[in-house]
């Protein structure tokens, strides 16, 4: 396969990051000036954003809204001001500090993608942060742009004093690659995904002895309640934070784009594993978050991933975050 070709296919559900496939990306690690940051209070708890850098998907309707009329959703990107060639993925990654624990939820997307992405570490060391403070690392869901920078390119662990916790449905999906169901996913590269599986499994038996298990029944470390959203995998979690009366919610996966996703939840995204569920699941939360006015945190959408969502019609729409100087 050419490296164009699976570099798409790679960029499918952000996969391909634990897979040994640096030399496929060769290239020159980010050389710019510090990476940004984001800190802000949560009642008692200090937050804070770091970028893994970003993911391109193209074109738009190999990955998004698979059946819709290409004229609406070229449209829909126009209108929006937005390229109708690609839709830009951030990778944003969310670090919540509580006394001496330092809680990172999601790990990026690690080494395997090439220059664009992987940046985690040292954005985590320009926030003041070094791999080695980290303490429990809570994990979303267990695809590659998410787990893939638990381990170096060499079968290290990157954050080597973390505890790692994990829903226990997304564990038993993964860990049973024989009997794992794509067949209501978009996903049709059997091959890649076959490597995938392996590559997962890998990440997740090299963590054994540090790895936890949770039910989304549990609170963890006084701070984190724990919400299925099951589709875009089965153990998909919504991870709300909260100290006091505050709280927000970090909702991983649930969308990927703020142009096509929040007015069309029914449209998809070929990343997820049940493609009906997880648009149903969608709508579910937006609803539920609209109605509460709760604060979110999204993985994917444009830095820093901070905002509202806010019904319109019968849909949703995003509302970021503004901030009056960079903080």
């Amino acid at each position: 396969m050419e490296r164009r070709a699976l570099l798409k296919k790679m960029a499918l559900i952000g996969l391909g990051s634990a897979l040994p496939l640096h030399s496929l990306f060769a290239g020159k690690p980010f050389a710019g000036a510090e990476r940004p940051y984001h800190r802000f209070q949560l009642g008692d708890l200090e937050l804070t954003v770091v970028t893994d850098g970003h993911i391109v998907m193209s074109p738009v309707q190999e990955h998004f809204a698979m059946d819709a009329p290409q004229e609406e959703v070229n449209q829909l990107l126009e209108n929006n001001f937005r390229s109708t060639k690609a839709v830009d993925l951030g990778m944003n990654i969310l670090i919540v500090k509580k006394g001496k624990d330092i809680i990172l939820i999601d790990t990026g997307a690690g080494y395997g993608f090439g220059p664009a992405c992987g940046w985690l570490p040292a954005s985590l060391k320009d926030a003041g942060i070094h791999v080695n403070d980290v303490t429990q690392i809570v994990i979303t869901h267990a695809h590659p742009d998410h787990i893939g920078g638990l381990l170096s390119q060499d079968n290290k662990l990157v954050f080597p004093n973390a505890q790692v916790y994990i829903s226990a449905i997304e564990h038993q999906f993964w860990m049973s690659a024989d009997k794992s169901d794509f067949s209501k996913s978009r996903f049709s590269n059997k091959e890649l995904l076959a490597k995938i599986l392996v590559s997962t499994k890998n990440t997740l038996t090299v963590l054994k002895d540090r790895l936890h298990l949770f039910d989304h029944k549990e609170a963890l470390f006084g701070c984190i309640r724990l919400q299925l959203a099951a589709g875009h995998t089965p153990g998909h979690t919504l991870v709300r934070i909260f100290s006091g009366k505050e709280e927000i919610v970090h909702i991983a996966d649930l969308l990927h784009s703020d142009v096509l996703l929040f007015p069309h939840p029914e449209w998809g995204f070929d990343g997820d594993t049940d493609l009906s569920m997880a648009a149903a699941t969608r709508r579910k939360v937006m609803e539920a978050l609209a109605l509460d006015r709760t604060a979110v945190f999204s993985y994917h959408l444009p830095w820093p991933g901070i905002g509202h969502i806010r019904k319109k019609a019968d849909a949703y729409e995003w509302i970021a975050e503004t901030y009056a100087f960079p903080a």
